[in-house]
């Protein structure tokens, strides 16, 4: 038997992002692109910023799934750089995406959001993060997306 999966919460991302940019209809759904322009990472054995470059590359599927691919990095208060990719699904009622999409307020507990990101760093004290498997709850709110980080046990 193998072992049960377990969780526990690490760290909590929050990305700054900015305007939206579509690139239209490729066939498969709508190209988005929406810049990451700074941020904080928050938790009990890391900390640090955000960097205020890195984007979150969408495809809004026709059933309104939306897939991301968010490519970006954080430097943590001891000088770390963090590079991070992470991908994710977000799909909820069609009326709530709808608000999300122009920036109004919706309970991200109606929404589905996860992600699973996956961390490189040169830093042996940060090496832990590229030793384990990692999923993310995430939130969209106008002006910001916030993932809390769980290392999978």
């Amino acid at each position: 038997m193998a072992p049960q999966l377990e969780t526990r919460y690490v760290f909590t991302i929050t990305a700054r992002i900015g305007e939206v940019t579509s690139a239209g209809e490729i066939g498969c759904g709508v190209r988005r692109i929406i810049p990451i322009v700074g941020g904080e990472v928050k938790g009990e054995n890391i900390s640090g910023k955000v960097c205020p470059f890195g984007a979150d590359f969408q495809i809004i599927r026709p059933n309104d799934l939306i897939e991301l691919e968010a490519k970006y990095a954080f430097e943590t208060d001891d000088g770390a750089v963090v590079y991070v990719e992470n991908r994710g699904l977000r799909f909820g009622p069609h009326d709530l995406l709808q608000k999300l999409k122009r920036g109004e307020p919706v309970d991200p507990r109606l929404i589905y959001f996860r992600t699973v990101p996956k961390f490189e760093t040169g830093a042996p004290k940060y090496r832990w993060l590229m030793e384990n498997l990692f999923i993310g709850s995430a939130a969209r709110h106008a002006d910001r997306v916030i993932i809390d980080v769980h290392q999978v046990l």
